[in-house]
């Protein structure tokens, strides 16, 4: 029998730390709902925005995969490994915890904000080495189909995770239709819309809803609007 939560956009916890506007799907910092702690392996979904010129001084993460999505602006990043870089909107960025790690994330742009996802995952290993990793997601000219951007294959399409774990975004035309098939029995899918409106087996969402399914093979979806959209597969079953 299929299972499946919704969270609607005004249902998230938020916090207001002036230079830092954040929305949090499921319990994280301040905001805590027993009732979300996490949708299986998906630990973290927090929606940002940073103000020009500000940003998260160094501070300490292990044994967690952290997947960031930039949609508006340049995040700078620096960290313990001696990896320098900028992500911008149309990039993905991946971090292996593992053993421990420093980082540091800043708005680049002294005046524009910058917007990005923040997304943990819990690791199917502990303790690995760290690791960093990033790359353009080259979907700009890929509308109306689901582009992977994650998994946990080295020598597939985009980053990769120590999980067994799928991610995919998509652009479409309103009216568009697909069929989203799991890669593995056991896992369940979190859509989440950034834009738009978008129609998962018969559930109506909106700009900034999430929508959890399990106990499922696959997923019909449809744009009620031009919308963009995450698809995020984790194991519902999770070793802490």
């Amino acid at each position: 029998m299929k299972k499946s939560v919704l969270h609607q956009a005004a249902t998230r916890g938020s916090a207001d730390h002036g230079w830092l506007k954040s929305f949090h799907t499921f319990s994280f910092a301040g905001y805590y709902n027993p009732e979300r702690i996490h949708f299986g392996a998906l630990r973290v979904l927090n929606d940002d925005t940073v103000d020009g010129g500000r940003g998260f001084g160094d501070h300490p993460h292990d044994n967690m995969e952290i997947v960031s999505i930039p949609l508006e602006g340049e995040l700078q990043h620096k960290d313990s490994m001696g990896n320098v870089a900028v992500i911008k909107a149309g990039e993905i960025q991946v971090m292996s915890a593992g053993t421990g790690i420093y980082h540091a994330e800043y708005n680049k742009d002294p005046k524009e904000p910058v917007k990005f996802l923040q997304i943990w995952i819990f690791p199917n290993k502990r303790d690995v080495t760290p690791r960093y990793d990033q790359i353009n997601m080259n979907i700009d000219n890929k509308p109306n189909v689901l582009n992977q951007i994650l998994s946990p294959n080295k020598d597939d399409e985009g980053v990769w995770v120590h999980q067994d774990a799928w991610f995919h975004i998509g652009r479409f035309d309103q009216g568009k239709q697909a069929t989203y098939n799991l890669k593995k029995e056991g896992n369940g899918i979190y859509f989440f819309v950034l834009k738009g409106r978008l129609r998962v087996e018969g559930q109506e969402l909106e700009t900034r809803d999430g929508y959890g399914l399990w106990d499922v093979s696959d997923a019909q979806l449809e744009a009620t609007s031009d919308a963009e959209f995450l698809i995020m597969e984790v194991p519902m079953e999770v070793r802490l």
